[in-house]
């Protein structure tokens, strides 16, 4: 939890619960300008490349594939993060179209981040001729740190917040950023912390099942770390979802809950058909094209 002296301009809340963003922009410099949003992304982006490389060779992985690896997931997926937000929000860009550059802005979704990774992961382990689902395990602990580190971009942008609250957790969003039937209120479910928090749990849960084997336990099945992380990043989403005030909308549904729902699914599909079938996953090169000593365990 970040309590900074930026609440002191409301004396009259209890410090140790409320939150209220300084504004978007870190520091500016003449026309040089460093925004949060953009540091907390590259800040992710390279704490998950230096995770990632740590357990690739715990796995005893060339961490040189790692890294070929990253700069194809972030073309894959910021590009696709953006676009899948456009799209949903077209009402909005149609009407100011150079803002649908404007990153730096806001504006992403990570459903279309993770939709954009996982096509350019395909291409690239199809053309390096690596198991897919070896290097999704490897990555999927660095994905959901990442995160949890991104969304407090959310926080200092003063977006992605829930319905007004009274609860003693709650956060200051300016009345320009408040939609319209909002106007009246001043405090909102905190919704970045929330999917924060719940994202670092799930990367605690992701890091004891990738090293449960220094345990003296049996390796897991390739393809365990990543599906569990589509199960369990997904029932927090669609909870967390609920609460927010700006949901990417299909008519009446939710899309972010609808997508969790198929996260759900397939991640627990997935995982009966490791166990239970006793199967491995489908995959872009044969079973025996590994880049370990043993591609069916971990």
């Amino acid at each position: 939890m970040i309590i900074t002296s930026w609440l002191l301009n409301f004396p009259l809340l209890p410090l140790a619960f409320e939150f209220a963003s300084p504004g978007p922009i870190m520091i500016k410099i003449g026309p040089l300008t460093l925004r949060w949003y953009g540091l907390l992304i590259a800040s992710a982006v390279l704490i998950g490349v230096a995770l990632s490389s740590y357990l690739a060779k715990r796995r005893h992985l060339n961490s040189e594939i790692v890294g070929d690896l990253a700069i194809w997931l972030v073309i894959g997926a910021i590009p696709c993060a953006r676009l899948y937000y456009v799209l949903f929000e077209w009402q909005q860009y149609a009407q100011n179209p150079a803002d649908i550059l404007a990153i730096w802005k806001g504006g992403i979704a990570i459903h279309g981040a993770i939709l954009g990774g996982l096509i350019a992961a395909l291409i690239f382990a199809k053309i390096r001729q690596v198991p897919f689902w070896q290097l999704a395990d490897i990555v999927a602990p660095s994905l959901i740190l990442g995160q949890a580190i991104g969304r407090w971009g959310n926080f200092f942008n003063s977006e992605a917040f829930g319905a007004p609250t009274n609860l003693p957790l709650k956060l200051y969003i300016p009345p320009a950023q408040r939609p319209p039937q909002y106007a009246n209120f001043d405090y909102f479910h905190p919704t970045f912390l929330y999917e924060s928090v719940w994202n670092l749990m799930v990367f605690s849960i992701l890091i004891f099942l990738f090293f449960r084997d220094l345990q003296g336990k049996p390796r897991l099945k390739v393809g365990t770390v990543f599906l569990t992380y589509l199960i369990f990043y997904s029932i927090g989403r669609f909870w967390i979802e609920g609460l927010r005030t700006d949901s990417l909308m299909l008519g009446p549904l939710r899309i972010a809950q609808v997508v969790s729902l198929v996260g759900i699914t397939l991640g627990l599909a997935g995982l009966a058909w490791l166990y239970l079938v006793k199967r491995n996953l489908p995959d872009v090169v044969s079973a025996n094209s590994n880049i370990e000593s043993n591609s069916d365990n971990y």
